[in-house]
């Protein structure tokens, strides 16, 4: 696009006349409010905000934006780690208030509106005994976390949130609206599962559903970091032969100050198995027990608890706004004994009062889907390292992303060369490629044919094809 014409009143006005929602400017209660998103670091100011509350306004605010060559962002939860959710400048197309979710029992199926977060389609099944793939941080919006891929605590047991994707209401770079489904321009529903934000502005999701709960039997064990070594080489072995019934998380982090942790490891490192069984919950005892037998762990509390507890017991430290946060990724096809002295070796200083560092094995029902099945890519198992600093301090920016950097690049012999691109850093525009791996052309093509002209660029963009 060439440049954008300037936005005056009398352009506000053709915009509000054209929507149902609210249309903000700087300066208008409810601006800072909608610009503001959960990482810290990154401060922009649209020249307009369209808070859309339906698919029409989101047509209507696509086409304002196009005529008035406007560059268009889309924010949806707001959760990016990247910076992506908000423009300087241009049109923010606000989809918060799309939020409505409509559960069919029978058909164990959701259609979500875009605006919506994991806690309200999980307050919304749960009272059914079902849910969807989801975040492990109820405050996430579920478009860019389905779009990218998404995967949680159900993802070795059902899949990802792709892989539940049944269709999806679409707003197109030219104004249109379209259903992708399996019978409807399948094209687009397979460059929507695992594509981004590249495609259109998804404005509803439809979901399979999967029995679970009210209950799952779940918790936390932690132990001291000198440890490090031996309960990460256990937790490989483990994982490897586990039921789909098991997700698992091996964290390393500083324990927080809260009072129901031990006051004598407050701020010290420590290992954290973070554990779900979503078998029976008579069985969750016996098939957790292998991680709470490895010696004495100082902090256990392990059992049946509401899922709702579970999807939100990350939600105080991961929900809050301004804090700041960076991110390195990588699957590795192996984790062997030289990998895991390298992570070991490289956490030091640790530095961040947020900051974790977290391993997970990716079999299960993932893993059996074909690798190019859906745009998202990164099928063959293994394990993946994600290092997310977080911090608070502006000053201390460089010192903290230069070290989650160098643990990066001392893993980076290990991995497999695939990247998430939901964990993608706004400094890695050159791993795009390699977020998609062979499906990469395929999408590209998929958006040279529903966004020509890259209208919807403000991401991990995917350049349309000129093949």
């Amino acid at each position: 696009m060439n440049a954008s014409d300037p936005i005056d009143e009398a352009a506000r006005a053709e915009l509000a006349s054209a929507i149902d929602g609210a249309v903000l400017v700087p300066g208008d209660a409810g601006y800072d409010e909608a610009r503001t998103v959960w990482n810290g670091r990154f401060e922009r100011h649209p020249d307009l905000v369209a808070r859309c509350a339906s698919t029409a306004d989101v047509v209507a605010a696509v086409r304002f934006a196009r005529a008035r060559r406007l560059a268009i962002s889309v924010k949806g939860g707001g959760h990016d780690y990247a910076g992506n959710t908000v423009g300087e400048g241009g049109l923010l197309v606000d989809l918060a208030p799309m939020r409505d979710v409509v559960v069919d029992t029978a058909a164990r199926r959701a259609l979500v509106g875009a605006g919506a977060t994991w806690r309200d389609v999980d307050e919304a099944t749960q009272p059914h005994g079902l849910a969807a793939t989801a975040g492990t941080v109820s405050s996430v919006g579920v478009a860019g976390f389905t779009l990218g891929g998404g995967a949680g605590w159900l993802t070795r047991k059902h899949g990802l949130a792709v892989d539940n994707l049944v269709s999806a209401e679409v707003v197109t770079a030219r104004g249109r609206v379209v259903r992708a489904s399996e019978d409807e321009n399948p094209d687009l529903l397979w460059a929507l599962r695992g594509g981004g934000g590249n495609l259109g502005i998804v404005t509803r999701f439809e979901y399979d559903l999967h029995e679970v709960g009210p209950e799952v039997f779940a918790g936390q064990v932690m132990y001291t970091a000198d440890r490090a070594p031996e309960l990460l080489r256990f937790f490989r072995d483990h994982m490897r032969t586990a039921s789909d019934d098991l997700m698992a998380f091996f964290f390393l982090l500083r324990v927080p100050p809260l009072d129901f942790f031990p006051a004598e490891h407050h701020g010290a490192l420590a290992v954290d198995f973070v554990l779900t069984w979503l078998g029976p919950v008579e069985e969750g005892e016996a098939a957790l027990a292998p991680f709470r037998r490895l010696g004495e762990p100082f902090f256990d509390m392990v059992g049946p608890q509401p899922y709702l507890t579970l999807q939100q017991s990350f939600d105080a430290g991961m929900s809050a706004k301004g804090n700041r946060w960076y991110t390195r990724f990588h699957y590795l096809d192996e984790l062997g004994d030289e990998a895991i002295d390298t992570i070991i070796d490289g956490l030091e200083p640790f530095p961040g009062e947020f900051t974790t560092v977290y391993l997970a094995e990716e079999g299960g029902a993932a893993s059996r889907v074909a690798p190019e099945a859906t745009a998202f890519p990164h099928r063959a198992g293994g394990f993946s390292i994600h290092v997310f600093p977080g911090w608070m301090a502006p000053e201390a920016d460089d010192e903290i992303m230069g070290w989650a950097r160098g643990l990066s690049d001392a893993v980076a012999p290990f991995a497999n060369g695939g990247v998430y691109v939901n964990m993608l850093g706004d400094d890695e525009g050159d791993r795009v490629r390699a977020a998609y791996g062979g499906n990469y052309e395929r999408l590209a093509q998929a958006k040279a044919k529903w966004d020509p002209d890259n209208v919807f660029r403000m991401n991990h963009n995917v350049v349309p094809s000129t093949d």
